[in-house]
């Protein structure tokens, strides 16, 4: 799949596009629907199909000192938006400059005129432009064919990002894959620690969790994508180890029956079901029993 960049000029070929618009981070039952929509749409009149994604994320830009809150990576939108159909993912550069866009030129001077859309679909709460001052009316408005999609109603409320972050720090793995279509995933590159865990006889495939929203700190069951394709099953910490100083923020799986160097590597670990929250023992020998019994309970989990 293509990447674009909105500051780079359109490929001729993809000019005429109907584009979704939106962030879409985690890509959920409800981004989901408007990007169906926008194919559908697409694939009707004969035009290519984009995704738009903002990154980094506006909430990024007005409040850079919020805590992490990411479901997916830039990269993992990429492969999801392809796996649904699209021709090529758009990437809106949030800058000082785009967020000082009014709508009416967001709409005319970009994508009109640069991007050449020939419609946009949103869902029915997408605003855009300085201080929020365009929404799906300004389309119609300025002349551009647009089309809203509603809400995805799930259980009496609406599907969204924020529903989907409030479950995972719950540790309700089960809810947030449910309205994901796919588990909660971290993709990272295994780096380096202290070596803890294969001093205890569980070695783990430590990752930094950057700006992923931090589920609730505890132990999972998870399966983890290696390179190639290979599918393992694990229990991983999130948290900061208590047992160990100094605290240490980290994700670190351990993966069953599996002994091989991932160092360097990126690898997936999917969230399945949280075990029980991130306690501190006494002693090495107790920390070592309870990871046997964790271990145990991610097999059971797992099957």
């Amino acid at each position: 799949m293509v990447r674009l960049d909105h500051r780079q000029p359109m490929p001729e070929a993809l000019r005429g596009a109907i584009i979704a618009l939106g962030n879409f981070d985690g890509f959920h039952l409800g981004h989901q629907a408007v990007v169906g929509a926008a194919l559908d749409w697409a694939r009707r009149e004969g035009r290519p199909a984009i995704v738009a994604t903002f990154d980094p994320h506006p909430m990024r830009h007005f409040h850079p000192a919020a805590e992490p809150f990411r479901l997916t990576t830039l990269n993992q939108r990429q492969e999801l938006f392809a796996a649904a159909g699209a021709d090529a993912m758009l990437v809106f550069h949030f800058d000082g400059e785009l967020a000082g866009m009014l709508a009416e030129d967001f709409v005319t001077r970009l994508l009109c005129q640069q991007l050449g859309a020939a419609g946009v679909v949103t869902g029915e709460d997408f605003t855009f432009g300085k201080g929020r001052g365009g929404n799906a009316d300004t389309f119609a408005a300025l002349g551009m064919a647009a089309r809203t999609v509603s809400a995805v109603i799930d259980s009496g409320s609406a599907v969204s990002s924020s529903r989907i972050r409030a479950a995972l720090q719950k540790g309700d793995c089960a809810e947030a894959a449910r309205l994901l279509t796919r588990p909660f995933t971290v993709r990272g590159t295994v780096q380096h620690g202290d070596k803890n865990g294969r001093l205890l006889g569980f070695p783990t495939a430590n990752i930094d969790m950057g700006a992923y929203l931090r589920p609730l700190y505890g132990i999972y069951a998870v399966r983890g994508r290696l390179p190639g394709g290979r599918v393992v099953q694990g229990a991983a910490n999130l948290g900061v180890r208590p047992t160990f100083d100094p605290p240490k923020e980290l994700l670190e799986p351990h993966f069953f029956d599996f002994a091989e160097d991932l160092y360097g590597q990126e690898i997936e670990v999917e969230f399945h079901r949280f075990l029980r929250g991130e306690a501190r023992f006494d002693s090495l020998d107790e920390l070592k029993a309870q990871m046997d019994r964790d271990c145990e309970a991610a097999r059971e989990a797992l099957r």
